[in-house]
């Protein structure tokens, strides 16, 4: 197997035209045999083989530095340089990150999981290189789907006025996660219509060398493009048309589905092992907000490139204009959303706490600053969320609840999470986030009464003494446990807390605390430093009470088990308890 031999991209400069195919065929066999049984980036990378073999046949990196936008698109990237181990054998699966990381190899220069940045990546590195004599090539892979953000545009500009050696090679799929939207996706359109050849050319009109390529999944025909611009002084952008998931019928045919994901039959196409409950956080929400549209055409979803979050592609023409996907431009849909409330709409913008981060700006300075009435669903917002340090959702509790005018909530059941909804909605006084429940969905048949107009109002769910607990959304059924044992095993009667409200403090509940407890504890699904448990103790350090605060460790966590680094925080049952016992 010609796979085995590549230790180095070197070791492709010696094959032939007939071996670097075999090579192909086998890189997309090895590919579709890991991804089938432990998951991945599907379409993306299977779309990528041919092009990825060009490139390393073709440029010398290390020397020459290839940049890969999102680290959608490099699996084969990683096979070719020294890690075919880890696609190769079963047992290996989980040795390399999913994404860029230079911890693996000196062939990724950064750790890269969210879009947009490898033309801005690109811009500095050459800059550098320019500023160091060096003569080396450097070349940005972004895909179509990534051109919605507008890092993606800065970069472009500023490749330009450097003026030197920068190949931008657009991967173009005509796809992203979902569809692609926008009006730069209209002139792509037109370039692939006319092989290039269209007067209206946005990248030209930049100032770009440009170059189009209709078979961007024939090998020969990449070669020889990337022979033709290698060491170019200029800047020069290639645009070139591949297949989202080339070499596996069902990829091809259902782009969407199979942008990521699995295990997978290689068979039937049909994902393994798939969850069978019947409502799900996400569920619930898309039909409450197909209910709520249909009874007000005021209320609209915004998302930024992950519209699955919300609706299947037959919910998102049922709702029709009150839906929009703007791309993968989460900084877009954040200030987009202050622009609805402030003309009467009641928009809810829909984000994966990671991709939240994008738009601090925006949600600080348009949304809260003017204090308007959006709705912000921030979704995988828990350490049961996705576990790649690029793709971390730990960090939106300080990020979000030190914001002005920001209200912050956190439910913990059904009733809860769907009360907080309607109410963000309706209410026009303040931007509102709430902190979609993970795990399965828990529902007590209770109608959630709560006026949440009655701004960081806690409630308390157990009165007791000694000790009290606040569980904070997600961690509210630890403290439920820890009350159990303390009551239980060592007759202790805890107070619990169910704080609901993230982005401010009960004082008036907990000053009343410290006439007849010992100790206060508070529990969050996220970073401690700077989270809801400090600012808890924050308010009490000059009042006659012991505190324990309980979160995770300031730092990126990388493909961790969530129970282990839950254990390793300290964040177990058992061990809180055996603190407290300890402190009183």
């Amino acid at each position: 197997m010609l796979l085995e031999k590549i230790q180095h991209p070197d070791d492709l400069k010696g094959l032939s035209m007939e071996e670097l195919q075999n090579l192909v065929n086998e890189t997309r066999e090895t590919l579709l045999r890991k991804i089938s049984h432990h998951g991945g980036h599907n379409g993306p990378n299977l779309g990528m083989v041919e092009m990825t073999v060009a490139l390393h046949y073709v440029f010398n990196s290390p020397i020459d530095q290839l940049i890969f936008d999102v680290s959608h698109q490099t699996y084969i990237h990683k096979m070719l340089t020294g890690r075919a181990e880890a696609f190769l054998s079963p047992e290996h699966y989980d040795d390399v990150s999913g994404y860029t990381n230079p911890k693996e190899s000196t062939h990724d220069l950064f750790t890269i999981g969210h879009t947009s940045t490898s033309l801005s990546l690109a811009n500095g590195v050459a800059k550098a290189r320019d500023l160091k004599n060096e003569k080396n090539n450097v070349i940005a892979v972004i895909g179509d789907g990534s051109l919605s953000g507008g890092l993606a545009y800065e970069g472009l500009n500023n490749i330009v006025e450097q003026g030197t050696n920068t190949i931008v090679i657009v991967n173009d799929n005509d796809q992203s996660i979902a569809e692609n939207f926008g009006g730069i996706y209209k002139n792509l359109k037109e370039l692939r219509e006319t092989n290039g050849q269209a007067k209206n050319n946005f990248f030209e009109a930049l100032g770009f060398e440009y170059h189009y390529l209709e078979e961007g999944n024939e090998l020969t025909a990449l070669i020889d493009l990337f022979e033709s611009v290698k060491d170019k002084k200029i800047p020069v952008l290639l645009h070139i048309h591949t297949t989202k998931g080339k070499g596996f019928k069902f990829a091809e045919e259902n782009r969407e589905k199979f942008h990521a994901g699995g295990p997978f039959s290689l068979t039937t196409g049909d994902y393994l092992n798939s969850s069978s409950q019947k409502e799900t956080y996400n569920s619930i929400t898309t039909d409450f907000l197909m209910r709520k549209m249909q009874a007000d055409p005021k209320v609209i979803a915004v998302n930024a490139g992950t519209p699955m979050l919300l609706f299947n592609k037959e919910q998102r023409e049922k709702v029709g204009k009150q839906f929009v996907d703007v791309g993968i431009a989460e900084e877009h849909a954040a200030t987009m959303t202050a622009g609805l409330a402030k003309n009467g709409a009641k928009p809810i913008w829909a984000v994966f706490s990671t991709f939240m981060q994008r738009s601090y700006d925006q949600i600080s300075h348009d949304l809260a600053l003017n204090d308007l009435p959006g709705t912000i669903l921030v979704y995988g917002a828990s350490v049961h969320g996705m576990n790649d340090e690029s793709h971390l959702g730990i960090f939106d509790i300080p990020f979000l609840s030190h914001i002005p005018n920001i209200v912050y909530l956190a439910p913990t059941t059904k009733e809860e999470y769907l009360a907080m909804l309607d109410w963000s909605i309706e209410q026009n006084e303040h931007p509102v986030a709430i902190r979609v429940p993970v795990g399965s969905v828990k529902e007590t048949g209770i109608k959630d009464q709560t006026n949440y107009a009655q701004y960081f109002k806690n409630h308390v769910t157990k009165e007791g003494s000694q000790v009290a607990l606040l569980g904070l959304g997600n961690f509210y059924s630890l403290a439920e446990d820890i009350a159990l044992d303390l009551e239980t095993e060592h007759n202790i009667n805890a107070t619990i807390i169910n704080p609901k409200f993230i982005s401010g403090l009960d004082t008036v509940l907990l000053d009343d605390l410290v006439k007849n407890h010992k100790l206060v504890v508070t529990l969050e699904d996220g970073v401690l430093d700077g989270g809801y448990g400090q600012t808890v103790a924050g308010y009490l350090g000059n009042k006659n009470v012991k505190i324990q605060t309980y979160g995770l460790e300031k730092t990126f966590h990388d493909r961790y088990s969530a129970s282990e680094l839950l254990s390793e925080n300290g964040l177990t049952k058992n061990n809180i308890v055996k603190n407290i016992l300890n402190s009183l």
